[in-house]
Protein backbone atom coordinates (compact mmCIF):
# COMPACT_ATOMS: atom_id res chain seq x y z
CA UNK A 1 0.00 0.00 0.00
CA UNK A 2 0.88 3.31 -0.32
CA UNK A 3 0.43 5.05 2.83
CA UNK A 4 0.93 9.00 4.06
CA UNK A 5 2.07 9.12 8.03
CA UNK A 6 1.96 12.64 9.48
CA UNK A 7 3.74 12.71 12.53
CA UNK A 8 6.77 10.16 11.58
CA UNK A 9 9.65 11.42 13.02
CA UNK A 10 8.05 11.26 16.70
CA UNK A 11 8.13 8.33 18.84
CA UNK A 12 4.71 6.47 17.79
CA UNK A 13 5.20 7.49 14.56
CA UNK A 14 9.02 6.01 14.08
CA UNK A 15 7.80 2.74 15.30
CA UNK A 16 4.55 2.81 12.88
CA UNK A 17 6.94 3.54 9.89
CA UNK A 18 9.09 0.52 11.13
CA UNK A 19 6.21 -1.66 11.36
CA UNK A 20 4.66 -0.30 8.38
CA UNK A 21 8.20 -0.49 6.43
CA UNK A 22 8.58 -4.28 7.90
CA UNK A 23 4.89 -4.94 5.47
CA UNK A 24 6.60 -3.54 2.62
CA UNK A 25 4.69 -0.95 2.45
CA UNK A 26 5.64 2.44 0.81
CA UNK A 27 5.59 5.35 3.32
CA UNK A 28 5.57 8.61 2.73
CA UNK A 29 6.06 11.20 6.14
CA UNK A 30 4.63 14.57 6.56
CA UNK A 31 5.55 16.48 9.63
CA UNK A 32 6.17 20.21 10.79
CA UNK A 33 9.71 20.39 10.45
CA UNK A 34 10.67 16.77 9.03
CA UNK A 35 9.75 13.99 6.21
CA UNK A 36 9.05 14.24 2.29
CA UNK A 37 6.58 16.75 2.86
CA UNK A 38 6.83 19.62 5.51
CA UNK A 39 2.92 20.43 6.65
CA UNK A 40 1.43 22.24 9.70
CA UNK A 41 -2.17 20.82 11.03
CA UNK A 42 -2.72 23.86 12.23
CA UNK A 43 -3.01 24.98 8.64
CA UNK A 44 -5.85 24.06 6.14
CA UNK A 45 -3.76 25.22 3.35
CA UNK A 46 -0.61 23.61 4.68
CA UNK A 47 -2.84 19.98 4.97
CA UNK A 48 -4.05 20.76 1.13
CA UNK A 49 -0.68 21.37 -0.20
CA UNK A 50 0.41 18.47 1.89
CA UNK A 51 -1.91 16.13 -0.30
CA UNK A 52 -1.14 17.53 -3.72
CA UNK A 53 2.50 17.04 -3.28
CA UNK A 54 1.93 13.51 -2.06
CA UNK A 55 -1.18 12.61 -4.40
CA UNK A 56 -3.37 9.71 -3.85
CA UNK A 57 -2.73 6.70 -1.28
CA UNK A 58 -4.28 3.88 0.17
CA UNK A 59 -4.23 4.97 3.77
CA UNK A 60 -3.47 8.16 5.93
CA UNK A 61 -1.85 7.75 9.07
CA UNK A 62 -1.67 10.99 12.05
CA UNK A 63 0.59 10.22 14.94
CA UNK A 64 0.89 13.90 15.36
CA UNK A 65 -0.96 16.83 17.26
CA UNK A 66 0.27 19.38 19.86
CA UNK A 67 -1.34 20.15 23.24
CA UNK A 68 -0.40 22.46 26.30
CA UNK A 69 -0.58 20.98 29.25
CA UNK A 70 -1.73 22.88 32.39
CA UNK A 71 -4.14 22.33 35.70
CA UNK A 72 -7.21 23.91 34.71
CA UNK A 73 -6.98 26.95 37.12
CA UNK A 74 -4.48 28.10 34.99
CA UNK A 75 -5.47 27.24 31.64
CA UNK A 76 -6.69 29.67 29.77
CA UNK A 77 -8.41 29.92 25.95
CA UNK A 78 -5.11 31.11 24.45
CA UNK A 79 -3.29 27.50 26.12
CA UNK A 80 -6.06 25.74 25.10
CA UNK A 81 -6.06 26.99 21.35
CA UNK A 82 -2.97 24.58 20.53
CA UNK A 83 -4.68 21.81 20.69
CA UNK A 84 -7.85 22.83 19.52
CA UNK A 85 -6.00 23.69 16.50
CA UNK A 86 -3.58 21.02 16.42
CA UNK A 87 -4.53 17.86 17.65
CA UNK A 88 -8.60 18.33 17.13
CA UNK A 89 -9.30 19.99 14.59
CA UNK A 90 -5.50 19.86 12.30
CA UNK A 91 -6.58 16.03 12.52
CA UNK A 92 -10.03 15.73 11.48
CA UNK A 93 -8.88 18.19 8.80
CA UNK A 94 -6.73 15.97 7.68
CA UNK A 95 -9.53 13.52 7.49
CA UNK A 96 -11.66 15.87 5.84
CA UNK A 97 -9.28 16.84 3.17
CA UNK A 98 -7.46 13.55 3.08
CA UNK A 99 -10.62 11.69 2.03
CA UNK A 100 -10.54 13.10 -1.22
CA UNK A 101 -7.06 12.00 -1.72
CA UNK A 102 -7.90 8.42 -0.45
CA UNK A 103 -8.59 5.19 -2.82
CA UNK A 104 -11.52 3.05 -2.62
CA UNK A 105 -11.52 0.90 0.54
CA UNK A 106 -8.62 3.25 1.75
CA UNK A 107 -8.86 4.01 5.40
CA UNK A 108 -7.75 7.17 7.27
CA UNK A 109 -6.38 6.10 11.30
CA UNK A 110 -5.60 9.31 14.10
CA UNK A 111 -4.50 8.95 17.27
CA UNK A 112 -6.50 10.16 20.62
CA UNK A 113 -5.00 8.93 23.95
CA UNK A 114 -5.66 7.52 27.46
CA UNK A 115 -6.04 10.99 29.32
CA UNK A 116 -9.81 11.12 27.96
CA UNK A 117 -10.46 7.93 29.95
CA UNK A 118 -7.52 8.18 32.95
CA UNK A 119 -6.77 11.73 33.70
CA UNK A 120 -3.30 13.00 34.83
CA UNK A 121 -3.05 16.24 36.40
CA UNK A 122 -2.91 18.56 33.80
CA UNK A 123 -3.84 16.98 31.06
CA UNK A 124 -7.46 18.44 30.74
CA UNK A 125 -6.96 20.28 27.23
CA UNK A 126 -5.45 16.79 25.10
CA UNK A 127 -8.17 14.73 26.90
CA UNK A 128 -10.87 17.23 25.26
CA UNK A 129 -8.92 16.83 22.06
CA UNK A 130 -8.22 12.95 22.26
CA UNK A 131 -12.43 13.08 23.03
CA UNK A 132 -13.30 15.00 20.03
CA UNK A 133 -11.64 13.19 17.73
CA UNK A 134 -12.61 9.78 18.81
CA UNK A 135 -16.20 11.09 19.06
CA UNK A 136 -15.23 12.27 15.15
CA UNK A 137 -14.34 8.78 13.92
CA UNK A 138 -17.08 6.90 15.51
CA UNK A 139 -19.73 9.11 13.73
CA UNK A 140 -17.90 9.83 10.40
CA UNK A 141 -17.42 6.18 9.85
CA UNK A 142 -21.03 5.79 8.48
CA UNK A 143 -20.28 8.52 6.02
CA UNK A 144 -17.81 8.13 4.58
CA UNK A 145 -18.16 6.39 1.01
CA UNK A 146 -16.31 4.04 -1.67
CA UNK A 147 -15.67 1.60 1.04
CA UNK A 148 -13.56 4.27 3.11
CA UNK A 149 -12.53 3.22 6.79
CA UNK A 150 -11.92 5.48 9.49
CA UNK A 151 -10.00 4.24 12.83
CA UNK A 152 -8.02 6.28 15.65
CA UNK A 153 -5.42 4.59 18.09
CA UNK A 154 -5.48 5.06 21.78
CA UNK A 155 -2.50 4.97 23.46
CA UNK A 156 -1.38 4.72 27.03
CA UNK A 157 2.07 5.67 27.98
CA UNK A 158 4.95 4.18 26.44
CA UNK A 159 7.76 2.35 28.16
CA UNK A 160 9.98 4.21 25.23
CA UNK A 161 8.56 7.16 26.75
CA UNK A 162 8.77 7.12 30.38
CA UNK A 163 12.00 8.47 31.03
CA UNK A 164 10.65 11.61 29.43
CA UNK A 165 7.27 11.46 30.63
CA UNK A 166 6.64 8.94 33.37
CA UNK A 167 6.29 11.24 35.96
CA UNK A 168 3.04 12.49 34.96
CA UNK A 169 1.47 9.13 34.47
CA UNK A 170 2.49 7.66 38.15
CA UNK A 171 1.17 4.43 38.60
CA UNK A 172 0.16 3.72 34.62
CA UNK A 173 1.33 0.57 33.66
CA UNK A 174 3.29 1.45 30.57
CA UNK A 175 3.08 -0.20 26.99
CA UNK A 176 5.25 -1.30 24.60
CA UNK A 177 5.37 0.50 21.42
CA UNK A 178 5.67 -2.80 19.09
CA UNK A 179 1.51 -3.33 20.84
CA UNK A 180 1.04 0.56 19.43
CA UNK A 181 2.85 0.32 16.51
CA UNK A 182 0.19 -2.99 15.84
CA UNK A 183 -3.00 -1.29 16.26
CA UNK A 184 -1.37 1.20 13.56
CA UNK A 185 -1.17 -1.79 11.53
CA UNK A 186 -4.71 -3.26 12.88
CA UNK A 187 -6.28 -0.20 11.14
CA UNK A 188 -4.43 -0.37 8.00
CA UNK A 189 -4.80 -3.63 6.90
CA UNK A 190 -7.89 -4.70 8.71
CA UNK A 191 -11.88 -4.36 7.88
CA UNK A 192 -13.27 -2.59 10.83
CA UNK A 193 -14.11 0.93 10.77
CA UNK A 194 -15.12 3.51 13.58
CA UNK A 195 -13.01 2.24 16.28
CA UNK A 196 -10.98 3.36 18.96
CA UNK A 197 -8.33 0.72 19.52
CA UNK A 198 -7.29 1.03 23.20
CA UNK A 199 -4.21 0.06 23.75
CA UNK A 200 -4.05 0.55 27.88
Amino acid sequence: MRILLVGASGTIGQLVTHRLLARNHEIITGGRFSGDIHVDLTSKESIENLFKKAGAVDAIISTAGAAEFAPVHSLTPEINQTAVLSKLLGQINLALVGQHYLYENGSITLITGIMKDDPIPGGASAAMANGGVAAFVKSAAIDLKNGQRINCVSPNILEESMEDYGESFIGFTPVSGKEVANAFLKSVEGKQTGQEYKVY
